[in-house]
């Protein structure tokens, strides 16, 4: 896509760096930029004193402009813009052609793509291929969903080099019929998740075999969990890659089945990329995990605590009390998004010591325990810190107090991050206030 000299509006900035990186390509292009965001200048600062020499024709923040999609020849819109947003039309009916900061990666990239998707997983999938790769000496591109984005790396990619990305529901969904697909996909899994964005579970589910329809028509795929896939899916792939047998697998410092779920399918397309057996078990064997998947924060007055909040959906928490050994005391809860918590609620009353469910969902959860006559202990809080209290209060040393919320962050953190890394400063707080007692 060329953008000299053309009108290009970027939709929404965001706060993880998508938003700033199409900005920033398209400066570099020599377009004619405008940024517009609904959000407030405050709540924007970081992002805007990192764009504060670029050169803008116009800055709409707070509200939009007509007047920012009408004129536009070229709209960049962030993943997080729902379906059928009346902007993105007017932009349309204008003229405009409407594109993403993924697509315009993607596009541009100078050498072999691997997409990856799923409803859990695909971070921690796209980690350790990419471990994998550069165990091999292979020189690899992580970036997409996961957090970076790869417009900005583009002046150094090499042809021989491989973009690992990872591709939310969100950003497959605003893909134009002009993208290039990656060489190889990977779908980890499905489980419903998003249904207040994509308005049903066949849209969600349609957005993610997005990616499945354009790399079975150039490459292949590899099928992790096939579950609540349509029939005949097989079908669609040219080259259907397995994920590799468990026992193939090397002893891995990341706890949980789901974990080597995610490594059977990373290792398969590591294989498919021709990199040696010895090199992917080496990677995988030393991969320590991503920052509040699972994590084990240590020992803190003798409890174990693990910081899970990136089981945004019932299914990964589930997968998180599958994995850790009990005593359990688990942190449930945030805002559901039209998730159906009753596995959660199931997997829980099975498992745990005690549950504190906090957030918008805190309500239902409960009720849903209250439903199946649960043993375990159950209180219901508002806040995150009243919740811990909650478990610090009871957990003894040698329990395991565990995060792990099945819902997401939206209703009290700006994102799962966030609330982690608030759930690791009141375990720091308690921990402090046993010691001066």
């Amino acid at each position: 896509m060329e953008l000299a000299g053309k009108r290009i509006t970027v939709m929404g900035l965001g706060r993880h760096g998508g938003g700033a990186a199409a900005a920033r390509f398209a400066a570099r292009s020599s377009g004619r930029l405008t940024i517009t965001d609904l959000a407030p200048a405050e709540a924007l600062a970081h992002t805007l004193a990192s764009l504060q020499d670029l050169s803008l024709e116009r800055l709409t923040l707070g509200r939009h402009d007509a007047a920012d999609f009408v004129h536009a020849d070229v709209l960049c819109v962030n993943p997080a813009v729902v379906p059928h947003n009346p902007w993105v039309a007017l932009a349309r009916q204008h003229g405009a052609e409407i594109t993403s900061e993924c697509e315009l990666a993607l596009n541009l990239r100078p050498c072999l793509a691997v997409g990856i998707t799923g409803t859990t997983g695909k971070s921690s999938t796209a980690a350790m291929l990419a471990a994998c790769l550069a165990e091999a000496g292979r020189r690899v591109w992580l970036g997409g969903n996961i957090g970076h984005s790869l417009l900005d790396d583009l002046p150094h990619m090499q042809p021989d080099d491989v973009a690992v990305v990872e591709i939310s529901s969100f950003q497959l969904h605003w893909l134009s019929p002009r993208v290039r697909w990656p060489e190889l996909a990977i779908i980890t899994n499905f489980t419903p998740h998003h249904l207040d964005w994509h308005g049903s579970l066949d849209e969600y589910r349609a957005a993610k075999l997005r990616l499945l329809h354009g790399s079975g028509a150039a490459g292949a795929v590899v099928l992790g969990s096939h579950a609540l896939l349509p029939e005949g899916t097989h079908a669609l792939c040219q080259h259907l890659v397995e994920p590799w047998p468990l026992e193939r697998l090397p002893t891995l410092s990341v706890a949980g089945a789901h974990q080597r779920a995610n490594a059977a399918c990373a290792a398969a397309a590591a294989a498919y990329l021709d990199l040696p057996p010895t090199a992917i078990r080496r990677a995988l064997a030393r991969f320590e995990g991503l920052p509040h998947r699972l994590e084990y924060m240590g020992l803190y007055q003798g409890r174990r605590l693990y910081d899970d909040s990136k089981a945004t959906t019932p299914a990964a928490a589930v997968a998180a009390l599958q994995a850790v050994a009990g005593p359990i005391w688990l942190l449930a809860g945030g805002l559901a998004k039209g998730a159906d918590l009753l596995p959660l609620a199931a997997a829980a009353a099975q498992s745990c010591a005690g549950i504190a469910c906090f957030g918008t969902a805190r309500h239902e959860l409960a009720g849903l325990l209250a439903e199946m006559k649960s043993r375990a202990g159950t209180a219901v809080h508002e806040r995150l810190d009243e919740a811990f209290a909650w478990c610090w209060q009871h957990a003894r040393p040698g329990d395991a107090i565990l995060l792990s919320p099945g819902c997401t962050s939206h209703d009290q953190f700006r994102d799962y991050a966030e609330r982690g890394r608030y759930f690791r400063m009141l375990a720091e707080g308690a921990c402090r206030t046993a010691a001066r007692a």
